[in-house]
């Protein structure tokens, strides 16, 4: 078929398979629509909670749009504000977590998809 589409909220929360539902709920829909070379992404941090891991991309750049709630990312040492549609594009290489503020927040998260490209950070938010 030469489209696809999918309620995002209709795709497998990954966190609640992995046991971190507690800080978040990650809808990846790459495979939902079919996609063959983009990551999609729809991820709920829960409200003053962290991202359960941290984690950068060997190779693979992304884009976060925040769609609702506020929070920060941690960018590496920087830590970026975040509010209803910013964008943020984030380069191969740099360490990435959210933190969601008193009313939680949700992002979009677009991407290529690059096999065993993402290494999860330990004790990023202890730096």
């Amino acid at each position: 078929m030469s489209y696809a589409k999918k309620n995002l909220r209709d795709v497998e929360d990954m966190a609640l398979k992995y046991g971190v539902s507690e800080t978040q709920e990650a809808r990846f829909a790459r495979s939902d629509l079919g996609a063959e070379q983009t990551g999609l992404n729809f991820l709920t941090i829960k409200p003053g909670k962290r991202e359960a891991f941290a984690h950068r991309h060997r190779t693979a750049e992304e884009i976060y749009v925040v769609l609702a709630g506020a929070g920060h990312v941690k960018l590496d040492d920087d830590l970026v504000e975040l509010s209803p549609l910013d964008a943020v594009r984030v380069t191969a290489g740099v360490a990435r977590s959210f933190k969601a503020g008193p009313e939680g927040l949700q992002v979009l998260i677009f991407g290529p998809h690059v096999e065993s490209d993402t290494e999860t950070v330990e004790d990023f938010w202890e730096r």
